[in-house]
């Protein structure tokens, strides 16, 4: 069983994401390297970014597909990959993942063999919450199973927890562009290198690393 490591980056884009739509379901595409394996290191799978998606269409086939599509040409161009799908659910006392979390999660699957699938947990999505939000799913078995949380590493999860708190407070989540936004406005950029740099800026002060 792989362990699965969460960098800073991606989630606080994840927490920051469901934050800016708290009334609505939304998801996103977890990156890696694409180079040495891939986004596979020693332990496993590490998530260094997410591509936050979208906040009003889930179900929609073909926004999706065509979301995948543009992201997937842009992972080529800076050297990343998909390894994985994130979605925070409308209801908060709902972390289950839906017909589309699993669709979405089974295409990646066709090209990430160790991809995952990742719920938010919006009962735990509070200020002051200790324990990460976070419902983790494997595919194993032809099926997608709950991935053990000693295989999940979040090993900055202090600064993560403290970075997305600075963050809402000093309103800069309001940076944070979907691709719904995108196809509002396309001059909205989507890989949110704005919302990237100012999350750089609080990181390294902190561990020197994301």
């Amino acid at each position: 069983m792989s362990e699965v490591e969460l960098s800073c980056m991606a989630c606080v884009k994840m927490f920051l994401h469901a934050s800016v739509y708290p009334r609505c379901s939304v998801n996103g595409l977890l990156l890696a390297p694409a180079g040495g394996g891939g986004g596979v290191c020693e332990e496993g799978v590490c998530v260094t970014d997410c591509v936050p998606l979208l906040h009003s269409h889930l179900p929609l086939a073909m926004i999706a597909q065509l979301a995948l599509t543009q992201v997937d040409v842009w992972c080529s161009q800076t050297q990343q990959r998909i390894v994985g799908y994130y979605q925070a659910n409308a209801t908060l006392s709902d972390s289950s993942p839906t017909a589309c979390a699993f669709k979405m999660a089974d295409k990646i699957l066709e090209q990430s063999s160790n991809a995952v699938l990742l719920m938010i947990d919006g009962k735990k999505m509070t200020p002051g919450y200790r324990v990460p939000p976070i419902v983790m799913y494997e595919h194993k078995d032809t099926r997608w199973t709950l991935k053990d949380k000693r295989t999940i590493m979040l090993r900055q999860w202090e600064e993560t927890r403290a970075i997305t708190a600075q963050i809402l407070n000093s309103r800069d989540h309001m940076l944070l562009v979907d691709f719904d936004s995108h196809l509002d406005d396309i001059t909205k950029d989507w890989t949110n290198q704005k919302l990237n740099a100012k999350i750089t800026e609080l990181i390294c002060p902190a561990n020197g690393n994301m």
